[in-house]
């Protein structure tokens, strides 16, 4: 190898280090967390976060809510609904048993937030009294109409397709997928389904330590 094939082969190596340093960096959000840790946990981030739709909500206390209300801490939306058979209890006790095993400082940072894809059945009165079940400190949103919920769910790309209520004892097909919500109100990205408990206890407070 000649002395300008050395230097030649010198210089990509350098660059390509520098190079796979800066990607590292940008995928690790300013270098916090792992990125490929996080993906393998379900977390997904988004490049560019979205905007959440101003749609007025009804929380389990019966009090209307903005969804900028959600700002100020980090929040996992789950749309499911109370009498939901198997993914939402199953769901919402992964969640609480995830939300039991984290260190203070990350709940502190963080909310879980159900919002109701059945408002025909969904009372706030009922999504108080099925949420003590699991944690009286998870929220439950329900709006007045299928079409507000369905916006919502469209714009953080959890959507579900709304019921026959005509029949007795329907059911509402919907996704088990968590939308992340940051601090600031905008969608950040999403938590794949099924659940993994382990991985998320682990990762959620890399993932709740970004601005």
């Amino acid at each position: 190898m000649t002395r300008t094939q050395k230097t030649v082969f010198i210089l990509a190596a350098v660059i390509a280090v520098i190079l796979g340093l800066t990607i590292n960096k940008v995928l690790s959000g300013r270098g916090q967390g792992d990125p490929t840790a996080l993906i393998d946990a379900g977390i997904i981030l988004l490049p560019q976060s979205r905007n959440l739709p101003d749609v007025k909500m009804t929380d389990q206390d019966g009090q209307p809510v903005a969804m900028d209300g959600l700002k100020g801490k980090w929040s996992l939306l789950f749309f499911g609904y109370t009498f939901c058979p198997d993914i939402c209890p199953t769901t919402l006790a992964q969640l609480r048993q995830i939300k039991s095993e984290l260190p203070p400082e990350a709940v502190d940072k963080l909310q879980i937030v159900l919002v109701s894809v059945d408002p025909n059945r969904d009372t706030p009165k009922q999504l108080k009294q099925y949420l003590g079940y699991f944690d009286p400190q998870f929220k439950g949103l329900t709006a007045s109409s299928v079409e507000d919920l369905q916006k919502l769910a469209n714009a953080v790309s959890i959507p579900f397709i709304p019921a026959d209520t005509s029949k007795p004892n329907y059911t509402v097909d919907h996704s088990g997928n968590l939308a992340v919500i940051g601090p600031d109100g905008t969608q950040r990205g999403f938590i794949r389904a099924p659940l993994n408990n382990q991985k998320l206890v682990a990762q959620l407070p890399e993932m709740l330590k970004r601005k």
